[in-house]
């Protein structure tokens, strides 16, 4: 049974870390999502074709600007995984994320400068290959300051800050563009990130870092053959970590973007009927980050091993997640009641979360800090890859075929557990014993 240990630092510093993660990661979002919540001010901007003579849903040059500056932003931040994982791990985790945060920072600010839909495609690109590096960052930072059995947990409480932006976002948008204009909101969340880099800069990371790794990253440290950007991908274990994000990471956006739709064509909610459902969804999503990533904690503190207590955590997410399959059916159960067909999307997504702080915290377990970043990138450009595929099966089928969709979003997860124990039978194990 691989051990699990706490670092030598036994001070709470670690949760300052955390803390300082999660408000990377809600800055991340608030600055991806500004660009969305303003597609109504967007309206009146001249040079993205908006046609006052037309109504809402007959907009082709408007509808064909705005998704074209949306897929620039992820083709970006695809290509970003793959490119800010690697530097990560070449200059460090502190340096790699002010770089990162710096980049997005400024790029969030230009957006208050465009002049014309190119405008908005070249802000947009540079704001994907600086968010890109978020994670591969601050997942290599947990693997640095936590063991085994807290790393679950602090993935689970730093992600959380991606349902927090929903939360706090449409709030402080939609304040700065009433009294400001729609620019000077890119300006606020932009700024917000300008300040988190000082406060990173100021917080002597190398220096008051665990002296040791823990016992589980001896046990994964990779020889000196096997640390090459290629080697290391063309290993299971990475192969494992980018199948699972592969398989489920599409799931998790098809919620995100269908939901709102779902709400009103089954049961006639417009914008603003829908928020305390949606808002619902989202507080059970950073719940199940939460809990989630504790589980695998708590399982391990109980003498689990790395591997077992993994993998169950991760089995109970999975397994909350296939009552989705039921959704298709409310509209008619409860034709005048969206609650329950809310409560199906909230236990969903609350089991995602949990499945995601663990996902990301196998980096830790199958590979050494020095390369988590790596994977971790390779991973995001996997599940950014999936999730387009996924999405082009949505299209076509969700209106004819819910059932099929749901189905395919219910059962994913066991599919994509299965396939990561075959390919690594063992995590916390040293590298020959599963390659």
């Amino acid at each position: 049974m691989a051990a699990v240990t706490r670092p030598s630092n036994s001070s709470n510093l670690r949760w300052v870390v955390c803390f300082l993660l999660f408000l990377a990661t809600t800055i991340n979002y608030m600055d991806r999502s500004v660009f969305s919540l303003i597609e109504p001010v967007l309206h009146g901007v001249s040079f993205m074709g908006w046609n006052p003579a037309a109504d809402k849903f007959h907009q082709p040059v408007f509808d064909n600007n705005f998704g074209n500056v949306v897929i620039f932003f992820q083709i970006a931040y695809g290509v970003g995984l793959l490119i800010s994982g690697r530097v990560v791990d070449r200059l460090g985790t502190k340096a790699g994320y002010a770089i990162a945060i710096a980049v997005w920072g400024l790029a969030s600010m230009s957006h208050s400068l465009v002049t014309s839909v190119v405008g908005f495609y070249i802000a947009r690109v540079c704001l994907g290959l600086g968010e890109a590096g978020n994670f591969p960052a601050a997942i290599k930072a947990t693997s640095e300051w936590f063991p085994s059995e807290e790393r679950g947990l602090a993935t689970g409480l730093f992600n959380s800050g991606a349902n927090f932006s929903s939360l706090v976002a449409p709030l402080l948008v939609a304040g700065v563009t009433a009294r400001f204009g729609w620019r000077y909101a890119f300006v606020a969340t932009g700024s917000m990130g300008m300040g988190w880099l000082v406060l990173w800069l100021l917080f002597p990371y190398a220096k008051l870092r665990p002296s040791q790794d823990t016992l589980t990253q001896q046990y994964v440290a990779l020889p000196v053959e096997k640390q090459g950007f290629l080697s290391i991908l063309f290993t299971r274990r990475a192969w494992a970590f980018a199948l699972g994000k592969g398989l489920t990471d599409g799931v998790w956006w098809f919620y995100l973007f269908y939901l709102p739709q779902f709400l009103n064509r089954n049961y006639g909610l417009e914008l603003r009927a829908q928020y305390w459902f949606l808002v619902t969804v989202y507080l059970f999503s950073s719940v199940g980050s939460i809990f989630g990533g504790a589980l695998s904690g708590i399982l391990m503190k109980r003498g689990f091993s790395i591997n077992a207590g993994r993998k169950v955590a991760m089995l109970s997410m999975a397994i909350c997640v296939i009552p989705i399959i039921f959704v298709p059916h409310a509209g008619s159960l409860f034709a005048n009641n969206p609650w329950p067909a809310t409560a199906l999307f909230a236990l969903a997504a609350a089991a995602h979360q949990g499945w995601s702080a663990n996902l990301f915290s196998t980096t830790g377990d199958m590979f050494p800090s020095s390369a988590v970043s790596t994977v971790v990138g390779f991973g995001g450009a996997m599940g950014a890859l999936g999730g387009a595929v996924f999405t082009a099966v949505v299209k076509k089928n969700l209106s004819l075929h819910p059932t099929l969709i749901f189905t395919m979003a219910g059962t994913v997860y066991l599919l994509a557990l299965v396939i990561m124990h075959l390919l690594v039978p063992r995590m916390g194990r040293p590298l020959e014993a599963t390659e």
